[in-house]
């Protein structure tokens, strides 16, 4: 049986890139290349690519970027946008949960919940955050981001997605949130790129801050920073408050 987030990205690579959560590609960039110094030799996984935008602007921008992800459809959409831009990115149908890499890459992303903290059980999340770790090479760092679980406890979820969902896009239906595994459950209607409605029964896992930093340590990460994630404008400047829906993680190896 499929997971909805299988389901959810079947043959939705362009409806995908026309969704609001998608739109902040440049200037994460911009926060990614500030981080590894503008260092062209770094060989950057990213995990969780979807459509790709994200290993496409940064191979625009001259660096070497391997792009994985679940998807046929996103990869494929992937494969395509590489080939409008005339870029050669390798992009590779893997799981998160069952990486191989080992000490290849200086920079692992995940954004936008490209995989993490979608899966249905902690376990596999940790999975997850172990493979990237595994990823790195000496001295490698991690860029992520993640739901941050103090958001919903000042705030309504179903408001805030409803504010920034814009016509054409999935819309979130009924959503509850339970407080024992700070897990939100909600039904999302989506139109794929074939015209087909969808009605998917969803969860994520949210986070504290002091679950994601307890989560790495045991990885031999150190330096863990957390900070705010806004939409396009990555900053270490952004301190992480109950306001934000999104925390920015960055950890060193």
């Amino acid at each position: 049986m499929k997971q909805w987030y299988e389901e959810l990205f079947e043959n939705y690579g362009m409806k995908y890139d026309n969704e609001c959560f998608t739109q902040g590609t440049i200037g994460e960039c911009d926060f990614i290349e500030k981080e590894i110094k503008h260092d062209n030799s770094i060989r950057i996984l990213d995990i969780g690519c979807g459509t790709g935008r994200h290993a496409i602007e940064l191979t625009k921008r001259g660096y070497t970027v391997v792009g994985v992800d679940l998807s046929d459809s996103q990869l494929r959409r992937a494969r395509e946008k590489a080939s409008m831009h005339n870029l050669q990115i390798l992009f590779q149908k893997h799981d998160a949960r069952n990486l191989t890499f080992l000490h290849e890459f200086d920079l692992v992303i995940m954004l936008c919940e490209g995989g993490f903290p979608l899966m249905e059980t902690d376990e596999m999340n940790y999975q997850i955050l172990r493979n990237a770790s595994n990823a790195l090479a000496r001295k490698g760092k991690l860029i992520f981001t993640t739901l941050n679980a103090l958001f919903p406890l000042f705030h309504s979820v179903k408001d805030f997605l409803d504010s920034s969902t814009k016509e054409g896009n999935a819309k979130c239906g009924s959503i509850s949130f339970d407080l024992m595994t700070f897990r939100e459950y909600n039904t999302i209607h989506a139109e794929d790129d074939l015209g087909n409605k969808k009605e998917l029964h969803c969860n994520e896992r949210y986070y504290t801050p002091s679950e994601i930093t307890w989560l790495l340590k045991p990885l031999d990460f150190n330096p863990i920073d957390i900070f705010g994630a806004k939409l396009g404008a990555f900053s270490r400047d952004d301190k992480l408050s109950s306001e934000d829906f999104e925390m920015l993680v960055i950890a060193e190896k």
